[in-house]
């Protein structure tokens, strides 16, 4: 348990979720839809499931299907409280980290950020996002209920099954509301361990999808200093070859001068000749701070890929649930 003195408080937590959840279910009016279908891509947890990497692997596969795609997410750490659509240009600080990475990752794609995703959903759809064959994709949606969705996909991790409720632990909702989700998509090598276990909670005939994670990394230095602000670092230090030392941040961590100092200290103290981070920590470091952590070696991005273990399957079954909401 990550907080065991907060442990009292998760049933007054647990109350509100299925209370906020009933209301929900029960009174439509609190729901609101856009013109064209949103597919939602969420999880369990309040962070670390990566549910980032699945959306641009989302819009990757639909765009190469004939579909036009844009995200809408909330922009998690940006100062900003603009809705708006994301300038590849512009600073982490007014986007946040991980909607300007999808903007980068995504060229073609357009990124609308905002808290409120139904006003960012209306405003690409006025900016042209209306065709018959246009999705929103909905970043981290499965808690934001306001906005209706065709789609339901939720990440499923083991780790959620050893956490607790906020705010003695990071799940924002019990695993039993796994049902409420039309797909459920499983880590390629926790598979055979959770199938059982969304089976028991969803029943046998509910859409499970499979990914593995493909960390692309072209190494520039021999003992690179790993770094990184992620709710769950492990996993990232894990996928690495072995590094001259490592530091993690909080998740969504703005960086600032005197952080690229310690990380010089730290790095130089382990003999370091260069830098591995993520696509997510590099958009957040401006060219100054670039400038003083190559003193050390070069700065290598680590990228985190998704890859569908039948896409043929997910875009067919992604597509009969659509079709059933259009005609439910």
């Amino acid at each position: 348990m990550r907080r065991p003195l907060l442990w009292p408080l998760t049933w007054a937590y647990r109350a509100v979720v299925k209370s906020r959840n009933y209301a929900f279910d029960h009174e439509p009016y609190r729901v609101f839809s856009l013109k064209r279908a949103v597919v939602s891509v969420g999880s369990l947890s309040a962070g670390g499931a990566g549910k980032t990497p699945v959306v641009a692997a989302l819009a990757e596969m639909l765009q190469a299907n004939g579909y036009t795609v844009d995200v809408l997410t909330r922009g998690y750490g940006r100062r900003s409280k603009v809705v708006e659509r994301v300038d590849v240009a512009g600073p982490a600080s007014r986007f946040g980290d991980e909607a300007l990475m999808l903007a980068q990752t995504l060229p073609k794609v357009p990124v609308y950020v905002g808290a409120d995703r139904l006003t960012a959903g209306e405003l690409a759809e006025r900016s042209g996002g209306r065709g018959r064959h246009h999705l929103h994709l909905l970043d981290d949606g499965f808690q934001h209920r306001r906005l209706r969705r065709s789609v339901d996909i939720v990440l499923l991790t083991r780790e959620d099954l050893r956490d607790h409720l906020l705010p003695a632990g990071n799940l924002r909702e019990p695993l039993e509301n796994l049902a409420r989700a039309g797909a459920v998509l499983l880590r390629g090598d926790e598979a055979d361990e959770l199938r059982p276990v969304v089976e028991r909670l969803c029943g046998p005939e509910k859409f499970v999808w499979v990914a593995r994670r493909v960390l692309c990394l072209k190494a520039e230095s021999k003992k690179p200093f790993a770094f990184c602000g992620l709710a769950r670092p492990k996993d990232f230090f894990a996928m690495l070859p072995a590094a001259g030392g490592k530091m993690a941040f909080r998740d969504h961590h703005l960086y600032k001068d005197a952080d690229v100092a310690a990380l010089l200290r730290r790095a130089k103290a382990a003999g370091a000749d260069g830098w591995v981070t993520t696509a997510k920590d590099f958009v957040k470091l401006n060219e100054a701070m670039l400038a003083r952590l190559r003193e050390v070696g070069p700065v290598t991005v680590a990228e985190l890929r998704v890859e569908f273990e039948s896409p043929a399957l997910v875009l067919e079954q992604m597509e009969q649930l659509i079709v059933k909401d259009l005609h439910g």
